[in-house]
């Protein structure tokens, strides 16, 4: 029986592991995102959907602020300055978990709000005149949540350790050897 060989792309058994965010990833949710807004709001007849409600973008924008509060606690918990508690792993753990679905749906809600954004400018009547502040704010809500949730998932990150301490390490590790 052959053994599997693991792949170079992860240290799981299938190859796979979780790494950070890619740009890219969010680039094309977001332009999906974007194209399905496009498509919905052009095909319905927009004069019998309700006004856009605010409350979407107040909640992405207090869960941007919330997020980036986060991540200033955590790296200042991780580096361990003064007057603050380190970090629980099993927290921060949680919070790249966090940080990566928020990031993600972050960026589903920014294209959507793009596509209605980009359509409501090129409407002119009267209610798509009225629904572009809230397509706009839902739309910067969007992209500072998408901001927060990486600067929280950069945060979490262990900071590398300068070669002289890791020196120090590796000789302590081996007790007898002095």
């Amino acid at each position: 029986m052959t053994q599997a060989k693991p792949s170079p792309g992860g240290s799981g058994p299938d190859g796979s592991r979780m790494g950070p965010t890619r740009i890219s990833t969010l680039v094309v949710a977001g332009l999906g995102a974007a194209a399905v807004a496009w498509l919905l709001i052009s095909t319905l007849y927009y004069s019998g959907i309700p006004r856009l409600p605010w409350l979407p973008v107040v909640t992405l924008a207090g869960l941007a602020v919330l997020e980036a509060y986060a991540a200033i606690n955590t790296r200042g918990r991780i580096e361990r300055k003064p007057g603050r508690d380190p970090v629980n792993p099993l927290l921060a753990a949680r919070f790249v978990v966090l940080a990566k679905a928020s990031a993600l749906a972050a960026a589903i809600f920014a294209g959507f709000y793009a596509g209605l954004t980009g359509w409501l400018f090129v409407e002119t009547t009267r209610a798509a005149l009225d629904d572009r502040p809230a397509a706009s704010g839902g739309l910067l809500a969007s992209l500072a949540l998408v901001g927060a949730a990486l600067w929280l998932e950069r945060s979490c990150r262990v900071p590398e350790r300068p070669d002289d301490e890791r020196e120090q390490d590796s000789r302590e590790s081996r007790p007898g050897q002095r």
